[in-house]
């Protein structure tokens, strides 16, 4: 089938540098995701790749070109179709993530206003004694 499909913006390209030598420190965290990010997105491609022939398979009046033409029609659409999956799903995470720090924003507010309160009727109840006494 031509080409392997990639999505973009999957890997950056890093500057070469001697061993060693300039080393930026990596998030460990950040780095396993993006593998498994393009490990999914290459099973993802197999997985298209590997439908498209099954699918084209059933058209056996087909010429080789014809085939692999259907072939690579079908994985393109299973691919955009994926990207576009992929895409909400990330912009839903975004959504939530914004939605649950401003409710713990709020939540930490709350808190405060009600350490501080606590902590004023402390001092409150500590000092109104000794300013009533004759």
């Amino acid at each position: 089938m031509g080409g392997r499909q990639r999505r973009p913006g999957v890997r950056s390209p890093r500057p070469g540098r001697g061993a060693g030598a300039g080393r930026v420190p990596v998030d460990t965290r950040v780095e396993i995701a993006r593998l498994e990010g393009y490990l999914a997105w290459e099973a993802e491609v197999s997985a298209a790749d590997r439908d498209a022939k099954e699918f084209a398979a059933q058209f056996s009046w087909l010429s080789p070109g014809e085939r692999e033409s259907l072939e690579q029609a079908y994985a393109a659409e299973r691919l955009r179709y994926a990207e576009d999956v992929v895409d909400r799903a990330v912009e839903r995470c975004r959504q939530l993530a914004a939605r649950y720090r401003e409710e713990c924003r709020r939540i930490c507010a709350r808190w405060a206003a009600v350490c501080l309160s606590v902590a004023f009727g402390v001092v409150l109840l500590a000092v109104v004694p000794f300013a009533l006494r004759p």
